[in-house]
């Protein structure tokens, strides 16, 4: 077992928005709206003069483009996963 967990600040909302982050298969259907409010609550979050968005969480930086449909694409999971469990906001993977 890991010692993460989610901080406890977060709503019943933003941890189920974090758990499926998390699941695998990766999830398909993640909504932009709900992962950028996730992130404005954990991270440092910056929207750039060319729309990009800096998220800083602990020592981990991605720079995310809002999509174009609601949804966000598996890249983008897969890179806030990593964002998440390297700030012991998520288990380690196996």
């Amino acid at each position: 077992m890991s010692d993460s967990t989610p901080p406890d600040h977060l709503s019943q909302h933003h941890r189920i928005t974090l758990q499926h982050i998390a699941a695998h298969p990766t999830s398909h259907n993640l909504e932009w709206t709900d992962v950028i409010g996730l992130l404005e609550e954990t991270a440092d979050v910056t929207q750039e003069h060319d729309g990009k968005f800096v998220v800083k969480l602990g020592d981990g930086r991605i720079v995310l483009t809002k999509p174009k449909h609601k949804d966000i694409d598996e890249q983008t999971v897969i890179d806030l996963r990593r964002l998440f469990t390297r700030a012991r906001l998520l288990p380690l993977q196996k």
